[in-house]
């Protein structure tokens, strides 16, 4: 006799965050995405499934890295009011520790400092709220910034 055993139910989403808007072919193959907006800045938001993970069972780090750089430039294009673009000039990324399959992964930008040409930001990624990566990158502003702070 077989036993057929059932999958446990998919881990709620945590209170505000919706959908993710933007839509590009790098994150696709990574959906669902979710995002919350508060004040200047975007939280991107994840479950960590197996097509997140490496070959050890950790969140793959180039994945952390670009979901990092992601939040902070939506978050330096929010705080400008800019929706011309931003390109990245610099991206570093620390990994403070372990981001697991099943866990809620949160890319929160905590700090943007706006310019005419260039835009610098900080973020912290944790997971399941303990910190797994903290990302610091330099956007430059492509087009014209129409500031709204």
């Amino acid at each position: 006799m077989d036993v057929i055993t059932e999958a446990p139910p998919p881990k709620p989403v945590p209170a505000g965050f919706e959908p993710h808007d933007r839509k590009s072919p790098l994150t696709e193959p990574w959906e669902p995405l979710y995002s919350r907006k508060s004040g200047g800045c975007v939280v991107l938001g994840l479950r960590a499934g197996r097509a997140h993970a490496n070959s050890r069972g950790f969140v793959h780090g180039g994945l952390i890295g670009a979901l990092a750089d992601n939040a902070m430039g939506l978050s330096c294009m929010r705080t400008l009011g800019h929706a011309d673009g931003l390109l990245t000039v610099n991206l570093n990324v620390d990994f403070l520790g372990t981001a697991l399959e099943g866990q809620w992964l949160e890319f929160d930008t905590v700090f943007v400092k706006p310019g005419r040409t260039l835009c610098f930001a900080q973020a912290f990624v944790t997971a399941d709220g303990q910190p797994c990566a903290r990302a610091n990158a330099v956007f430059r502003v492509v087009g014209e910034a129409r500031r709204t702070g």
